[in-house]
C-alpha cells in the first residue's frame, strides 16, 4: 500500500493531533456521494475499527479501511496555503473524473 504525504501534510497532521491532545493517527477514505460518485474522508481516529489496516509516513499513521484501499493506492497527500485558503490536496493515480466543483471523483 503506497499512500504518502509531503512533508507540509505531515506536519500538519502532527499539529491538529498535538492541538487535540489525543488520537492515533489521520482516517483516509472515501464515501459514496456527490455527482462523480466518490468522495474523500479525513478524520482523526481514537479507536481503530476491525477493518482497519495502517501505514506510516513521515511519523504519521494513516489508516485505510479496507473497502476504501482499492480507491486509494498510490495516493499522495498534500497540504497547501494560499492566501487565506489552505487544505489537504489529493493526488490519486486511481481517478479518471471529477466532477466541475471538484468535490467528488470517479476511478
Amino acid at each position: 500500500m503506497a499512500i504518502t504525504l509531503s512533508e507540509a501534510a505531515a506536519e500538519r497532521v502532527k499539529t491538529f493531533l498535538a492541538t487535540r491532545g489525543k488520537g492515533l493517527g489521520l482516517r483516509l477514505g472515501v464515501t459514496t456521494t456527490g455527482c462523480s460518485g466518490l468522495a474523500y474522508i479525513l478524520e482523526f481516529v481514537d479507536e481503530l475499527n476491525e477493518d482497519d489496516e495502517t501505514y506510516q509516513d513521515k511519523g504519521v499513521t494513516i489508516i485505510v479501511d479496507k473497502k476504501s484501499k482499492v480507491y486509494l493506492e498510490g495516493t499522495h497527500l498534500e497540504f497547501k496555503k494560499e492566501g487565506l485558503n489552505e487544505g489537504f490536496e489529493f493526488t490519486n493515480p486511481n481517478v479518471k473524473g471529477e466532477c466541475g466543483c471538484g468535490e467528488s471523483f470517479t476511478v
